[in-house]
């Protein structure tokens, strides 16, 4: 595959503008769902809401957009990825308009479910523009660039999302995003030419993509429900639809997802099984060091949050720096030392305790930041380098999945160690002893899950 007849010389001159337009709206969606975050307290206050009410206005997003972003990806690849990002770009910011008026707990997760569907449609046509736009040598850099706007989100979202609940209540956080995506939507419309629907007048497998929303739904459901009998019951079934999708995908014409990818390509295999996996191993990073800070070391929301933006930061920092070194050197090596950083320091968070100083905790933060965005980059820059143009937005959705999926995992690992070692109740002084072995033994399970991710890591080839 010649990989540099990706780039026509009508998309030369807009590159740029490419490359801004998705990044800055990847910023805004990483900060939207890093300060929704913080501000659930005050949702919960004002509705009256449970605190499995609240846990819905976060894993509604993350649900629905997790299991429209394959079928999505392959609906931009068939009518135009511009099309696809575009109108979930505008139905983004509509939805965002909507939860403003939200007059109850009910409503609002209903409009976070509208917030997935068009986050959907942005998620798996991102990465797929950006690297169709994009010259092999070049993309590393440009790629390094679009990641980094997630951490930088990531990393304002804590401070700024506080600010805004504090003093313009919560409801602030939606709509001050709305100007700056119409500006966005603007900018696609009139600064953008080209729409790259490489598959053009191929079928959309309806059939297919029902099946494998269905799966997906199942077997997320079941992980948030774990260790419950439902759980369980839902991940069985989970698997079973999986296994139809998959004998289904095999005898289809024109699937939503290409088998082959995974039986032929062994970079984009093993880099997705990375992926899959080094979210698996980090997304309750986070989550336990929250509860570490504030319960066992009396740290309130706002300081806890400044220490915590140190793994972001470092994310943001180092990210431009890999994408452009993973075009020179093989981003597998750069991303392998990554997963690799990634379980050492998991292993080093394993030791502390009660009387663990901040700033030892700060470091290591610091070092899993250095460690995910060595991964983080180069490894997207692989997979979106493996496949041939026709099966970018495919190739996106697949990322984008791999992360949703690994995050659910992740935090249900966590949710489970809690259950066991901490109870199901209000976490209280008689409980933190069984919080800290929960969140030791989190760490450790986390970093056994990082010592596989480097050797799906190496096991790819080198790169094409």
């Amino acid at each position: 595959m010649d990989e540099d007849s990706r780039i026509s010389a009508e998309e030369k001159p807009f590159q740029k503008y490419i490359l801004f337009i998705t990044s800055f709206a990847t910023f805004l969606t990483s900060f939207l769902g890093s300060a929704s975050n913080i501000a659930l307290p005050a949702i919960g206050r004002e509705f009256n809401a449970s605190a499995v009410q609240l846990g819905w206005v976060t894993t509604s997003f993350i649900l629905t957009s997790s299991i429209l972003m394959l079928p999505f990806g392959r609906l931009a690849d068939i009518i135009g990825r511009k099309k696809v990002y575009f109108t979930g770009l505008l139905l983004f910011t509509v939805s965002s308009c909507l939860i403003v008026f939200s007059k109850s707990i009910t409503w609002l997760i209903v409009f976070r479910i509208m917030q997935g569907f068009s986050g959907a449609m942005v998620f798996s046509t991102s990465m797929a523009i950006v690297t169709a736009a994009f010259e092999p040598g070049e993309r590393g850099r440009a790629l390094g660039i679009n990641v980094t706007c997630t951490y930088l989100g990531l990393s304002v979202g804590p401070v700024l999302g506080g600010l805004l609940t504090q003093y313009l209540g919560w409801r602030s956080i939606f709509i001050i995003l709305v100007p700056f995506k119409i500006i966005s939507l603007f900018l696609i419309k009139f600064k953008i030419k080209g729409d790259w629907a490489d598959t053009a007048g191929e079928k959309f497998d309806t059939k297919g993509s029902v099946i494998y929303a269905l799966a997906l739904f199942a077997v997320m459901f079941g992980f948030s429900r774990l260790p419950a009998f439902s759980g369980w019951l839902c991940l069985v079934s989970g698997l079973i639809l999986g296994t139809v999708f998959v004998f289904m995908e095999r005898k289809t014409a024109n699937p939503i997802f290409d088998f082959s990818l995974v039986i032929t390509n062994r970079v984009f295999a093993f880099s997705s099984i990375a992926a899959l996996i080094n979210y698996a191993a980090t997304a309750a990073i986070g989550f336990f060091i929250s509860l570490y800070l504030q319960y066992l070391k009396g740290m309130d929301a706002r300081m806890a949050g400044l220490i915590m933006i140190c793994q972001p930061a470092a994310m943001a920092l180092l990210s431009p720096a890999a994408g452009r070194l993973s075009d020179k050197i093989n981003p597998g090596i750069i991303a392998s030392i990554g997963m690799g950083i990634t379980a050492i320091d998991l292993v080093l968070l394993c030791l502390i305790n009660e009387n663990t100083g901040v700033v030892y905790t700060a470091a290591l933060l610091v070092i899993m930041g250095v460690g995910f965005g060595l991964f983080s980059t180069p490894n997207t820059n692989a997979i979106m380098s493996s496949v041939d143009k026709k099966q970018l937005g495919t190739a996106s959705g697949v990322i984008g999945t791999m992360r949703s999926i690994g995050q659910m995992m992740s935090m249900s690992i966590a949710m489970m160690l809690l259950a066991i070692h901490a109870g199901t109740g209000q976490i209280s002084p008689a409980t933190y002893g069984g919080l800290m072995k929960a969140i030791r033994t989190g760490f450790l399970t986390l970093a056994i899950l990082s010592a596989f991710g480097i050797l799906a890591s190496l096991a790819r080839n080198k790169r094409k």
